[in-house]
C-alpha cells in the first residue's frame, strides 16, 4: 500500500467525501439548510454507500496501520543491529523460537560457522547430541540446514 500512495490518497478522498456528505445532512437538519433533494430511495442509497465508503476506508487505515507499525520494527531492529546491539536482537530472535538454553548455545556456534564436531568440543558433548540439537533448533525455525538459518535470520532481522 505504501509502495501505491495514490491508494492512500482515494482513501483520503472518500473518507472525506462521505464524512462531508453526512455533516451536510445533519447540519441542514439542525439548522434548516436546503438538503440535497434525494428521492428517499436514492438518499438511501447514498448513505448505504457513503457507510461502506466509510467502512472501507477504516479496514484500509488499519491495514496501512499495520503496514507502517512493520516498517518500523524493522527499521528498529536494523538501528539496533548498526548501533552495536546485534546479540541483543539475536537473542531475541532465538527467544521467538522457543529455543532452550542448550539450543541457543549451539545456535550461536552455528551462526559462528563452527562444524558439527567443533560444538561438541567446545561443550564437551557428543556429535549425536549436537545433530540432534540442530534439528531442533531448525525444525522450530521452520528450515532444514544451516544455511537457511543463517539466511532467515539475517532477512526476518534486516528485512
Amino acid at each position: 500500500m505504501l509502495q501505491r500512495p495514490w491508494i492512500v490518497w482515494c482513501l483520503v478522498l472518500i473518507q472525506c467525501l462521505c464524512g462531508a456528505y453526512f455533516l451536510w445532512e445533519i447540519l441542514a437538519s439542525l439548522l434548516g439548510l436546503p438538503s440535497v433533494p434525494l428521492r428517499w430511495s436514492l438518499r438511501e442509497l447514498v448513505e448505504a454507500g457513503a457507510s461502506i465508503g466509510l467502512i472501507i476506508g477504516a479496514i484500509l487505515g488499519v491495514r496501512l496501520a499495520l503496514v507502517a507499525q512493520n516498517a518500523t520494527h524493522r527499521a528498529e531492529n536494523a538501528r539496533r543491529i548498526t548501533s552495536g546491539e546485534f546479540a541483543t536482537v539475536v537473542e531475541r530472535y532465538f527467544q521467538g523460537l522457543d529455543l532452550t538454553s542448550a539450543e541457543t548455545e549451539v545456535a550461536w556456534f552455528v551462526l559462528k560457522g563452527m562444524s558439527l564436531a567443533e560444538i561438541a568440543e567446545l561443550r564437551s558433548t557428543r556429535i549425536g547430541t549436537v545433530k540432534a540439537q540442530c534439528t531442533a533448533i531448525y525444525r522450530k525455525a521452520g528450515v532444514t540446514g544451516k544455511s537457511q538459518l543463517i539466511s532467515q535470520l539475517v532477512e526476518d532481522l534486516l528485512l
